[in-house]
């Protein structure tokens, strides 16, 4: 008997998926778990339909994180820090820090996509990778300008 999965069924396969299985096995336990749903041509059209629109949904994702990328890329978030007489930091910048400044800047982005290494801990203007998207990731620059 076909059926489609619903959710994730361990030791058969993921959601979405057209599965053979026992019939048994389907009207005792996918049925009644709903976990499964009969494979029938409506069902088939209607799985074929959610795939197009996921799929049209993530490449759409996928061109805006590339647009967001792209503006990152020609932008430069400047980040005020007190420093010592060799150009080194008290403490260290951290992807919090950039975060908050790009924040005001009118970006929102979450700090956890700031790909940062090490913390910054000098004066000067340092690249940040920024991890936008599975496929997608900019750079960043990040000027530290000493506070006085």
């Amino acid at each position: 008997m076909k059926v489609i999965l619903l959710k994730d069924v361990k030791g058969q396969g993921k959601k979405g998926e057209v599965k053979e299985v026992s019939e048994g096995y389907a009207n005792n336990f996918l049925f009644k778990q709903q976990l499964a749903a009969p494979a029938s041509e409506g069902a088939m059209k209607t799985l074929d339909l959610q795939k197009k629109a996921e799929e049209k949904k993530k490449a759409q994702e996928k061109a805006d994180a590339q647009e967001l990328g792209r503006k990152l890329g020609e932008l430069s978030v400047q980040v005020k820090a007190k420093s010592g007489a060799d150009g080194r930091l008290f403490g260290a910048i951290s992807n919090k820090q950039v975060a908050e400044a790009l924040e005001k800047m009118g970006f929102k982005l979450d700090k956890r996509k700031i790909v940062m290494d090490d913390p910054i801990r000098t004066l000067g203007v340092t690249e940040v990778v920024v991890k936008l998207h599975p496929e997608v990731s900019g750079k960043l620059k990040v000027h530290v300008v000493e506070e006085k």
